[in-house]
């Protein structure tokens, strides 16, 4: 036994006097660095704690506290100072990457004086002129700046993953953190250009920043019952939740600060350059940040604000990509070429959407700045459709920017939280029927300086003239169209407002600039179903009537809605624009193949009650009159109605002989192409047998010397020769066969009833030579379908009695005559499938050829066409071979087109090869440029047109009469002033003399005004003729 050996301590012994011992030397060092004054010193002795790693919490927070003391807060003045910060940032950096949860405070406070030391003195680095200063202290200042932010970025993100204290000290310091912290981001961000050396290092770090401050503020909403502390938290002293409240302020200080820091960065970002990831990452957050804490933050923040910043970015993209796909590129765009140049573009507008779905009663403030974004859209995917090297960028728009775009209109106009009557005013703002005259429209055949001017004046469209002006009309059309497709997710009352706009959707599209569009342009559709979903061409026309057709399915819903859809289907039947009544129709046509028969049948007794109001005598034969105006719907409407209504309709209001009401009504159906292939068979067979015998019948009774018995003033004297306008009505829409008019008996008797019409034309007065003429024109179609009689001699007879009558030289001035030249042509051509023998002695030869030169000289559009379709026909079908005979050295097609002096054959030649060359053409649906031009004009001419008519006062309802057999046969006349009967029969002498004088017109537009004014005055006479037996 060892009585003096020393015994051995043991190791936990050995352990806490090592701790004692470091413990004594951090105190020295901590005492040390205090006493110095001098900053290098200060410097070394600092790095030195980053050596010593107490272990006791209390020891941590005591060299913290000291970290916190020895940050130099003072001016930068050389790199020294710079230096000591940066050491105690790195001793601060490796406790914190260890943990963080006993002493948060410090390392935030550390952070916060961090931030504000840098960004204080960061203007006055980068703004420095001392050169041999710059480049070493700025190189460590700016390494500094990228220490702060790491240091800064790590403490931010454990604050997020560290458990919530909600102690008010705590709650100050963090925000205190948060505000100075991004502060500096944003300010470091906004001088990037300034500190290139290590701006993709900042941009790393800041992104990083960012991304952890959105963490934050979403990790400390989530521990935030919002609903149960209301929306309203203000602090209530002595509440039991006063902790609660504030904690609630403490998070939406810290959210907002974030989001205004994100929005500006946001917006600065924009600007290009290499802020994508910036750019990214703040929006996102602004979006993200602004879902969490609705209603509180729309009483901090100006969420419109924010929004309408994102739109202006999205215009001023789109204007920008715009103007340098209209520039740049000379060949065909590739579609992914045109999407990559629009997705910054997209990515604003989705975060708008976003944002203006949470919040759509602060967007509806902004509803015209969104509204003329999606106009802008929209025009401009309508005016790449006319480029053919910019199609895919009109598709590209199609399906990747306008369904965004609408959307974000949607969540406006579908949004429960905004009132009906808000709806109703943007739809009334953006749908108003006054539209301005002095608006510049894009055009497809312009220069590229012309086309800059056009974008430019485009987007500078105020949002507040948007209703009035023309530049963004076909962007309305658009919209409208999107509104009408999209209404099976529309609320009830947005139905309703759309239905009161169909009459504004009509004015848009005769508007002389959208006329041509719509009839010649096909635009991208995008279609999301079918095997290969994607982006379609349409021709616009086609658009139009689907979405309208999508709209009536939605609308026949809702009570209120049918009733103004129906309103206005049934007004605008009488339409002037040919167009509206053409849409019109085509709709009624789609409500009559899909309802259910006791609503066709309802459609129908109502436009036979309109068309019983409407009818009398005068007008039955006039093209423009309301009874056939009236009748050609009805008709139309019935090819789509199934036989047993088609029957019913016929047995009620056809087949009643007695009715002289019936008997004006049948003609008129008639004419306008009553569907007897839609009858059943029984029906259509006593139907055919009826028309055929009364022509027969007639003919036989004039077949020698035709005797109209016509007194102006009576009742039948606008209607002689009912079954011939029958027939020849019927034969002119295919519903008669030629079979069906064979008999060998009879046939021969058509011919000697030419004669006697052609006879009574030259022999009579002025006052009857229009039924005369009128007759002519109608047995001339008849006598074009019965190719049996063209072997017989009589209708050589006819051919040269023809020629007597058209090639004598008078016919020019011939009012009368002049209608019939149509059938004429028609006739004309029906003879390619007859044997004609030439030479120059044959008269028949001679006459066809000459009958030819007749409508061929015919300077007026529209008689152009019909001569040399006529001539093409026979031209392709006829054993003659010396086809020069028939055309004359003067042909209205041999003119020079620019001054309508000089001619040549060649050019005839050339239009009669491109009228040939139509069967074989491509069945592709492209307009060119000179088309769209010919439309140009043909919509401003039908726009005046239709003011015209707007301007001619409409009879009351009041003022029609129910007209019967008895009322009409011996209807009792009044006594009129001999002065009021002589002015009227000079008003008829007169325009007897307008009507000749114009088919002697040069100019095709001043004919076709006056013409229509003349139609207009033969109206009104018509009707003063009627009030008595004397005129």
């Amino acid at each position: 036994m060892a009585l003096g050996r020393e015994t051995k301590p043991s190791f936990r012994e050995s352990e806490m006097d090592g701790e004692a011992k470091r413990n004594n030397e951090l105190q020295s060092l901590l005492e040390a660095i205090n006493s110095t004054e001098i900053l290098e010193s200060r410097t070394a002795l600092i790095s030195q704690l980053g050596d010593s790693c107490p272990s006791e919490t209390s020891d941590q927070t005591l060299l913290f506290e000291y970290l916190v003391t020895f940050w130099n807060d003072s001016p930068c003045l050389d790199a020294s100072q710079c230096m000591l910060n940066k050491v105690i940032l790195h001793v601060a950096s490796k406790y914190l990457e260890s943990d963080m949860s006993d002493c948060p405070c410090q390392f935030l406070i550390l952070g916060m004086k961090a931030s504000v030391w840098c960004q204080k003195h960061l203007p006055a680095t980068v703004g420095s002129s001392d050169e041999l200063q710059d480049e070493n202290h700025s190189g460590l200042f700016f390494q500094l700046i990228l220490d702060s932010l790491s240091f800064s970025s790590t403490s931010i993100s454990a604050l997020a993953r560290s458990p919530i204290r909600r102690e008010k000290e705590v709650m100050l310091i963090t925000e205190n953190f948060v505000v100075e912290l991004l502060s500096f981001t944003k300010t470091v961000i906004l001088e990037i250009e300034k500190i290139r050396s290590i701006a993709s290092e900042v941009l790393k770090v800041a992104q990083v920043v960012l991304d952890a401050a959105i963490k934050l503020c979403r990790a400390y909403s989530q521990a935030t019952k919002w609903d149960s502390h209301g929306i309203n938290i203000n602090r209530n002293e002595g509440s039991k939740d006063d902790k609660m409240v504030d904690y609630c302020n403490h998070v939406i200080s810290i959210t907002v600060c974030t989001i205004e820091n994100l929005y500006e960065l946001g917006t600065f970002a924009a600007s290009g350059g290499s802020l994508a990831s910036v750019l990214n990452v703040s929006w996102k957050g602004v979006v993200s940040l602004l879902q969490l804490g609705k209603g509180v933050l729309a009483e901090k923040i100006v969420v419109s604000d924010i929004i309408l910043t994102l739109v202006s970015l999205a215009i001023e993209s789109l204007k920008s990509a715009s103007q340098a796909l209209s520039t740049t590129f000379q060949e065909t765009l590739a579609i992914s070429e045109a999407k990559r140049t629009f997705l910054p573009i997209k990515f604003y507008l989705i975060n708008a959407v976003r944002i203006s779905s949470e919040f759509p009663c602060e967007a509806i403030n902004i509803h015209k700045e969104i509204t003329r974004c999606a106009l802008l859209i929209s025009s401009l995917g309508i005016y790449f459709s006319k480029d053919t090297h910019l199609r895919a960028a009109s598709e590209a728009l199609a399906e990747f920017l306008e369904p965004t775009s609408f959307l974000l209109l949607h969540t406006l106009l579908n949004s429960a939280e905004i009132k009906p009557e808000s709806k109703f005013l943007i739809m009334d703002w953006l749908f108003e029927d006054e539209i301005e005259s002095d608006s510049i429209m894009l055009q497809n055949n312009v220069t590229t300086a012309a086309k800059l001017t056009a974008f430019e004046s485009l987007f500078t469209v105020d949002s507040d003239a948007i209703p009035r002006t023309k530049a963004l009309l076909l962007g309305r059309v658009i919209v409208f169209l999107y509104l009408l497709k999209t209404s099976t997710v529309l609320r009830e009352e947005m139905v309703l407002g759309i239905s009161r706009k169909l009459e504004c959707l009509l004015n848009i599209l005769i508007h002389e600039d959208i006329y041509s569009s719509i009839l010649g342009l096909q635009i991208p559709v995008l279609c999301g179903f079918g095997t290969n979903p994607g982006v379609v061409w349409q021709p616009m026309l086609s658009s139009v009537l689907h979405a309208l057709k999508t709209f009536i399915i939605v609308a026949s819903s809702s009570d209120p809605a049918w009733m103004e859809v129906e309103t206005f289907l049934y007004e605008n039947l009488f339409h002037p624009h040919f167009l509206c009544v053409e849409i019109v129709t085509e709709l009624w046509g789609f409500i009559i193949r899909h309802a259910e028969t006791d609503m066709v049948n309802c459609i129908l007794n109502i436009l036979f009650l309109f068309l019983k109001t409407i009818a009398s005598s005068e007008p039955a034969l006039t093209p423009n009159s309301a009874l056939r105006k009236m009748s050609r719907p009805i008709c139309v409407l019935l090819t789509y109605a199934p036989p047993a209504i088609v029957d019913h309709v016929y047995n009620s209001a056809l087949s009643d002989d007695a009715s002289f009401l019936s008997y004006v009504i049948y003609l008129a159906l008639l004419m306008e192409g009553f569907p007897l292939d839609s009858l059943s068979d029984n029906i259509k067979s006593l139907a055919t047998q009826k028309i055929v015998t009364a022509f027969y019948g007639f003919m036989e009774t004039n077949s020698c010397e035709l005797g109209l018995n016509i007194s102006p003033g009576s009742c039948s004297s606008s209607l002689p020769g009912l079954p011939v306008y029958a027939l020849s009505s019927a034969l002119r829409c295919s519903h008669i066969e030629n079979s069906d008019l064979i008999d060998d008996k009879k046939t021969l008797k058509v011919l000697k009833f030419m004669l006697s019409v052609i006879h009574g034309y030259t022999s009579a007065t002025e006052t009857v030579k229009d039924h005369y003429a009128r007759l002519l024109g109608m047995t001339l179609d008849i006598i074009s379908n019965m190719k049996d009689l063209f072997g017989l001699d009589e209708f050589e007879k006819v051919i040269l009695e023809l020629h007597n009558l058209f090639a004598s030289g008078s016919t020019d001035a011939d009012a009368f005559l002049y209608q019939c030249k149509p059938s004429l042509a028609s006739f004309m051509a029906s003879l390619s499938h007859m044997e004609i023998a030439e030479g120059e002695g044959s008269a028949l030869f001679s006459a066809v050829w000459e009958l030819y030169h007749v409508i061929l000289r015919e300077r007026h559009w529209a008689f152009i066409h019909l001569a040399i379709a006529s001539f093409g026909y026979f031209a392709a079908r006829t054993s003659c071979t010396q086809l020069w005979r028939f055309v004359p050295h003067d042909a209205a097609l041999s003119y020079n087109t620019n001054t309508g002096k000089e001619t040549n054959e060649d050019r005839f030649m050339s239009e009669l090869k491109g009228f040939l060359e139509k069967e074989v053409a491509l069945n592709e649906f492209t307009l060119s440029k000179e088309q769209l031009s010919l439309l140009d004009k043909e919509g401003t001419a039908l726009k005046k047109l239709s003011k015209l008519l707007n301007t001619i006062p409409q009879v009351s309802g009041s003022e029609t009469m129910e007209i019967s057999a008895e009322s009409c046969v011996n209807k009792k006349k009044r006594k009129l002033p001999v002065g009021i009967c002589e002015g009227m029969e000079l008003l008829q002498s007169g325009l007897k003399v307008m009507r000749n004088a114009l088919c002697q017109a040069d100019s095709v537009e001043l004919s076709d005004e006056i013409s229509t004014q003349i139609s207009c005055l033969e109206d009104v006479i018509s009707r003063l003729m009627g009030l008595s037996d004397d005129v």
